[in-house]
């Protein structure tokens, strides 16, 4: 089983679902994508697998969400998911990955579905 978790060491719940993975044994693949964004096609991929829509990835909160004007309803998926890209911090986290499936880790308690 190979388990990936898309990782901002600086967020808590990142870390928290880091943790519950190694206490269920699991050691996934760190990606730092801060440090590393994903491509759009990897997001489109990434979307696919949580099953939802590239606005519901969107964190509201960022800065960059309110000076791109995201909030705007008419924008299409597209545009969020290459706003994402150059705005990594943009991104809901953490994703944890486990095949063609997906969730995010928010509560961390959400990837144990992954792992069942």
């Amino acid at each position: 089983m190979t388990v990936t978790i898309y990782h901002n060491p600086r967020c808590s719940k990142s870390r928290q679902t880091l943790q519950l993975l190694q206490e269920k044994g699991v050691e996934p693949e760190q990606v730092l994508y801060l440090e590393q964004p994903p491509s759009a096609k990897e997001l489109q991929s990434l979307l696919g697998k949580l099953g939802i829509s590239a606005r519901e990835l969107l964190r509201t909160g960022e800065e960059a969400y309110k000076s791109l004007s995201l909030s705007d309803k008419s924008l299409a998926d597209d545009v969020l998911i290459k706003a994402m890209c150059e705005y990594p911090k943009l991104i809901q986290r953490p994703i944890v990955v486990n095949g063609e499936r997906a969730v995010l880790g928010r509560p961390p308690e959400n990837v144990l579905d992954l792992l069942a």
